[in-house]
């Protein structure tokens, strides 16, 4: 039996709204405005969204989405991959220009991580 996901997850309908909770539907589309590069951590999702102190309820509404979010351009403050499939999120994160040593984000494009001059990573 295939489990569907949540409705609280669901794509957006034609008419633009979701059927979840106000703090779900704010984190979805904090993260959904992400553009390609942009890396964020789960507290920035979450201030985004207008919830400074829920980053725990960014990672569990990102965690229920399967790819209905761009999940994987959130990771922890400290720019380390969360442990949830992370050789995925490293492989989505290295096609958008991100720079990574092991499962540590250094630079990106865009987000919390930008940096003026890339790293070399040797």
């Amino acid at each position: 039996m295939v489990k569907s996901r949540p409705t609280s997850m669901q794509p957006k309908s034609s008419t633009g709204s979701r059927s979840g909770t106000k703090i779900e539907n704010d984190i979805s589309t904090a993260v959904l405005a992400l553009s390609k590069g942009e890396i964020v951590s789960f507290g920035d999702v979450a201030a985004k969204a207008g919830h400074p102190k829920a980053a725990r309820a960014a990672g569990a509404v990102l965690a229920k989405s399967g790819d209905a979010l761009p999940w994987w351009r959130v990771v922890y403050a400290d720019g380390q991959v969360p442990p949830c499939n992370p050789s995925l999120q490293v492989e989505r994160l290295l096609a958008e220009g991100v720079q990574i040593r092991g499962f540590r984000v250094l630079s990106s494009p865009l987000g919390r991580f930008k940096r003026p001059d890339r790293i070399e990573v040797s």
